[in-house]
């Protein structure tokens, strides 16, 4: 979107057309309301008045002085100027008379005689007092006293609209206080991440006793920047920083600071800053920063944009602390490539500490963290779900924590058995099984030979993983799948594991090929993912001999150093070169696929017909008839000769 787009978009906003401001919109609808009420009680009581007149009928004072001479009139009640009047037969009417005359002396003026009168039972009620004045007032006072609960209202809600207004730019940063017991958190609630914890150790230390680093003449850096993937824990470690220190801990998404008005997000910051100075000692916590520290002058907006102003009150305010005001900023992203260089300068987040994926040890004790409160079977072995989850973060095996007791809950079962745990495994990287999801007898077929060439060459090629399980069962958005398993956690990756993965991706491919002479929609995604690691094996690894070692893409498939998405830092002669290339290793590792699928023939028939005899095969028995046909099932000891 351009600057003139944006603009416009904010034009709109502002004059109405794109939408009304809530608060003004509310104050409208109680307006609306109020009227709408007053209407209706206005018109409620006037029936009830025209009703109850037309119930009972009035007469004039002459023809009550005809009726009292005629002897229908049995009794009188008069109050004030008002007569209620009770005929033969009880029935009843009203009069009016004069306010200063008797009634007496007016029915003596029209001719009716004492002895006439004295039939009548008149009574006189006195009008006098609260109810005499509540009466003849009420007319008067309820409109009034309606009109001013109305304008109190509405006063108050222009009120709360003003005081939203004024507190707009103020921070909604959210504090946990160190007192506060229930949300502590510290280093004994973070699993791995010993060198992290170790890093952080120095900062808690001066938290807590600034004065040793201050008489040395060292400054504890004032920022510290958290990297790593999503889900590594970088919140909970922040946290952790604040309950081991024991200080108040400021916490607030970097996308909180952006809004439509120019200014606020700068206004936020200055205030988040103040609250932390009059908190000090007290740790600010910024998430996703890259929401609003990406490199400036970039994109829409310019020089004006709003987030770049409120990455400029950062800069400022970070700069200028001082050591005695024990105010630490963390920050944390997954986006450490994008951020602006004058935040990563020295004096700002000049201390950056990168949390890895969990390793099998970290990942045993993450599980151990995670199953408090959880009750366990005789047969749960953490370290066996610990080596099967290799790729997962923290997050990742919390949710297949919470997932097996689910498991566990749903079948009406008091314990967390080891299947359950090996279940949520698969459901959290794949989806849950669709059991329902019945396939015919043809496609059953297809899909397992397809899973079989997967299966066939993972265990022929001597640098692909070896397989832990096959299924058909459908799972998520997979009809079926084999599950591989390293033996052992690596933090590199070859050239030749790739080509190996790539080649194991186009095992399904080539099998539908050769046996039904036909393809399906099936391998549409291997053909994705392996295409994608061919093109980053020339693009971001330097493993073509025909570019040579050369980084022509980011980490996230887009231009270096900041650009456009759509700039590119090659010639068209060198796009050329690399669509060459990617075709060049998928047709070799094609070309490989299917020479091992030919030679083995009797093995893909053995596994695929076992697949469709039993759905699934799971390690033991897919070994079993690896040695059946002759193949040794990959060990440790293997793959460390090889290397």
């Amino acid at each position: 979107m351009s600057e003139n787009q944006e603009k416009k978009k904010i034009i709109i906003k502002k004059s109405g057309k794109g939408g009304k401001d809530p608060k003004e919109s509310s104050i409208l609808n109680y307006i609306v309301s109020v009227i709408i009420i007053f209407i209706i009680l206005s018109s409620i009581y006037s029936l009830i008045s025209q009703s109850r007149s037309q119930k009972t009928e009035e007469i004039s004072i002459s023809q009550l002085s005809s009726d009292i001479k005629a002897g229908l009139v049995q009794s009188i009640e008069v109050k004030g100027d008002s007569l209620e009047l009770v005929y033969q037969e009880d029935v009843k009417k009203i009069s009016k008379k004069e306010e200063s005359v008797a009634l007496s002396q007016t029915l003596v003026n029209y001719g009716v005689t004492k002895e006439q009168l004295s039939v009548v039972k008149i009574d006189i009620q006195s009008q006098t007092g609260f109810g005499y004045w509540f009466v003849n007032l009420s007319p008067i006072i309820f409109p009034i006293l309606f009109i001013l609960i109305f304008i109190w209202f509405l006063t108050r809600q222009m009120k709360g609209a003003g005081i939203q207004a004024l507190t707009f730019g103020q921070s909604k940063a959210r504090m946990i206080d160190p007192n506060d017991k229930s949300q502590k958190v510290t280093f004994k609630d973070v699993a791995g991440n010993k060198e992290a914890k170790e890093e952080l150790l120095e900062i808690v230390d001066f938290l807590r006793n600034p004065k040793k680093f201050l008489d040395i003449g060292a400054r504890i850096p004032k920022g510290i920047l958290l990297m790593g993937a999503p889900g590594t824990g970088k919140t909970l470690i922040a946290r952790a920083v604040a309950g081991e220190a024991g200080v108040a801990f400021f916490s607030i998404s970097g996308s909180e600071f952006v809004e439509m008005f120019v200014g606020v997000g700068a206004s936020r910051v200055r205030d988040l800053f103040m609250m932390a100075k009059k908190n000090s000692p007290s740790i600010i916590f910024v998430d996703e920063i890259d929401a609003v520290g990406r490199i400036r002058g970039v994109g829409a907006g310019g020089g004006n944009d709003e987030r770049e102003q409120t990455l400029n009150q950062i800069l400022v305010e970070m700069d200028g602390f001082e050591p005695n005001e024990k105010v630490i900023v963390m920050a944390a992203t997954n986006r450490p490539d994008v951020l602006d260089p004058a935040l990563l300068r020295p004096g700002r987040f000049d201390r950056r500490v990168t949390l890895d994926l969990p390793d099998r040890k970290d990942r045993e004790e993450i599980l151990l963290v995670h199953s408090t409160k959880k009750p366990f079977a005789e047969d749960v072995n953490l370290k066996v779900i610990a080596e099967r989850t290799p790729g997962f973060s923290g997050a990742d095996l919390y949710s297949l924590m919470n997932e097996g007791a689910i498991l566990a809950a749903r079948e009406n079962r008091t314990t967390i058995a080891q299947y359950d745990l090996i279940r949520s495994i698969e459901k959290v990287m794949l989806g849950p099984e669709r059991r329902s999801h019945l396939l015919s007898k043809k496609e059953k077929e297809i899909t397992a030979y397809h899973e079989a060439g997967h299966a066939v060459l993972a265990s022929i090629l001597p640098y692909a993983d070896p397989v832990h399980k096959i299924t058909i069962i459908s799972r998520g958005r997979a009809l079926g799948y084999v599950f591989k398993l390293p033996l052992e956690d690596t933090k590199l990756q070859s050239k030749k594991e790739f080509l190996a993965d790539i080649a194991v991706s186009l095992g399904g491919y080539v099998t539908e090929k050769m046996l039904f002479d036909d393809l399906t929609t099936g391998p549409s995604n291997d053909l994705q993912v392996s295409t994608a690691l061919a093109r980053d094996m020339v693009t971001k690894y330097g493993m073509s001999d025909l570019l040579g070692p050369i980084a022509l893409e980011g980490q996230e498939g887009k231009a270096l150093f900041g650009r456009g998405v759509d700039e590119k830092e090659f010639s068209e002669k060198v796009a050329a070169d690399i669509d060459a290339e990617v075709s060049r290793i998928m047709k070799e590792a094609h070309e490989i696929a299917r020479n091992i699928i030919s030679e083995n023939r009797k093995l893909l028939d053995a596994i695929a017909t076992k697949l469709i005899e039993v759905e699934t095969i799971e390690r033991t028995e897919f070994e079993t008839i690896l040695v059946a046909n002759g193949i040794t099932p990959k060990k440790k000891l293997d793959i460390e000769h090889q290397g």
